[in-house]
């Protein structure tokens, strides 16, 4: 078996009272067969245009030779960089691909001027703007973020005297405007699979050719989720697909949160890439199901809600349960080919279950129309409701703001959460700067006594932002901005990255005001300094 489930306690129960329908309702061989009646009349339309990622094996095989020609081609002139800017389901899946394989790929998904520098500069280590190629990724070939560091790089390289069509490598769809765009400027295009929503799209071009680029064997990658497609096709209580989704989507009342813990596995990062595909395939129509990235020791592991289920990445399943004590704990091992084949059967499966499209993501787009608003008028930033210790206070409703201290409106917004709600922590920051911020998470998670997510901005806009939207209307938001002296033209745009994140920032706060969601947004004038007095007020 190349993927291993192990169920016990109250989450077995569900399984074996959920499974038998799902194995009579000819569900795994209805998505092997591209069936779209599968999720209702609503999204039959949407689901015929978006079942490739189950032929995504097939399709892809032609892609390898191509990519290792390219590499072995870059890697003969001395380019042995690689950069991927991406956002969503273009970034993380091959992430996880090159950090499990231990090769070096530079992620750029932020729109942080220090980052966007970073990305561009280099380092000692991995070499500069002169060893580099930059692979630009994106579906639409229209996403802001992608464009303006694709924009970026090419002044960048000019400035070097390297002609950008050397240098930049595009993973579009066919006829979307980058490909158009890609192709009249010379560039290396290669064409995505059309029918695979961005999301589902690890074992497409979107995965396989920054990895590819990067040096890992993606013929391997491709070997191993074509053993895992034979096992999830079958209607069959042993299908793994089919038991996880039971176990995620299953049961009365549904446990609605997903604690993703992973423990001594040796794929890395993998929890990261799941929270986007579950997050932003279930969460709308005021359901869902909402993952929370966590830790061995974090302390909804430690004592788990009753609304929380804990999924455990182990190595091996079947050993782990046989001498680790994790009663009603769903334990998963396999390899990552094996785990993305059927976490994305069965995330569309509980699409299924829940009466939804996981197709769609008709919330994300909210929050990108408020922040080209924002750039468009460029308003005077909102004055803060107070500033303490350098740190600027702005909250959603002025009721939030009474303590006029950090850690008495932190109070405040946790007194808002309703017995099944959840704490979404939201950093629009440097993350090479501040990466000791995620360890805010745990900290809010003790106090506020409640599942906590954290993401990254605007990264996570392309991932849960479409739950915090379009889910359950009992979370509350605490944004971190910073300001910061350093920042990047973007050519040919009226704005800079640091405009751009400011109102990306900006825009989807006003958004969750507007969905009557609770936001306290902090502000760090001296991020390295203020950091640690934010850590003391979340204690």
């Amino acid at each position: 078996m190349s993927f291993e489930i192990h169920v016990s306690g109250h989450v077995k129960s569900v399984v074996d009272e959920t499974l038998p329908g799902l194995v009579a309702d000819l569900v795994a061989s209805g998505i092997t067969a591209g069936d779209s009646t599968l999720w209702g009349p609503d999204a039959e339309e949407e689901a015929s245009k978006r079942l490739g990622w189950v032929q995504a094996v097939s399709v892809s095989r032609p892609l390898v030779p191509e990519i290792q020609a390219l590499r072995r081609e870059l890697v003969a002139k001395g380019v042995t960089r690689v950069v991927l800017a991406g956002m969503g389901g273009s970034s993380l899946a091959p992430e996880v691909i090159a950090q499990t394989a231990g090769m070096p790929l530079v992620i750029l998904d932020s729109t942080s001027p220090g980052q966007v520098l970073a990305a561009i500069d280099g380092d000692p280590e991995s070499g500069g703007l002169e060893q580099t190629v930059l692979v630009v990724s994106s579906k639409s070939g229209s996403t802001v973020e992608t464009d303006s560091a694709k924009r970026a790089f090419e002044a960048a390289f000019r400035d070097l005297g390297i002609d950008p069509a050397e240098r930049i490598v595009v993973v579009t769809d066919p006829g979307s405007p980058l490909d158009e765009s890609a192709r009249a400027d010379g560039y290396r295009v290669f064409n995505a699979d059309p029918t695979v929503g961005g999301r589902y799209s690890a074992l497409t071009a979107f995965g396989l050719v920054p990895a590819g680029l990067a040096g890992v064997d993606i013929e391997e990658l491709l070997t191993e989720a074509d053993a895992t497609l034979l096992e999830v096709a079958i209607d069959s209580p042993e299908n793994p697909a089919l038991v996880l989704a039971a176990a995620i989507a299953g049961g009365n009342p549904r446990r609605d949160k997903l604690g993703l813990v992973a423990d001594g596995t040796h794929i890395v990062g993998l929890p990261d890439w799941i929270e986007q595909l579950v997050a932003e395939s279930t969460g709308k129509q005021g359901t869902g199901i909402l993952p929370v990235v966590l830790l061995p020791v974090s302390p909804e592991v430690d004592t788990p809600p009753a609304d929380l289920q804990i999924v455990r990445f182990v190595d091996d399943a079947e050993h782990f349960r046989l001498f680790e004590r994790h009663e009603g704990e769903v334990l998963v091992s396999g390899s990552l080919a094996a785990q993305f084949v059927v976490w994305e059967y069965a995330t569309a499966i509980a699409g299924r279950m829940l009466g939804i499209n996981p197709f769609d993501q008709p919330d994300v787009e909210s929050a990108k129309v408020a922040a080209r608003g924002l750039l468009d008028a460029r308003p005077e930033p909102t004055p803060p409701a107070f500033t303490v210790d350098g740190v600027e206070v702005r909250v959603s409703d002025p009721e939030l703001a009474a303590s006029g201290t950090v850690a008495g409106v932190l109070d405040a917004l946790w007194a808002r959460l309703p017995e099944d709600g959840y704490v979404s922590i939201q950093a629009y920051v440097n993350r090479l700067q501040l990466p000791q911020l995620q360890g805010l998470r745990e900290l809010v998670a003790a106090d506020s006594g409640r599942p906590t997510t954290f993401g990254w901005g605007p990264r996570f806009l392309h991932s849960t932002g479409q739950y915090h939207k379009g889910g359950p209307a009992n979370g509350v938001f605490l944004q971190i901005t910073e300001r910061t002296d350093v920042d990047l033209e973007i050519p040919g745009r009226p704005f800079t990255f640091g405009q751009l994140i400011e109102a990306q920032a900006a825009g989807d706060a006003s958004v969750l005001a507007q969905h009557g969601r609770p936001v306290v947004t902090l502000t760090l004038t001296d991020p390295q300094v203020e950091v640690l007095s934010l850590f003391e007020a979340a204690q």
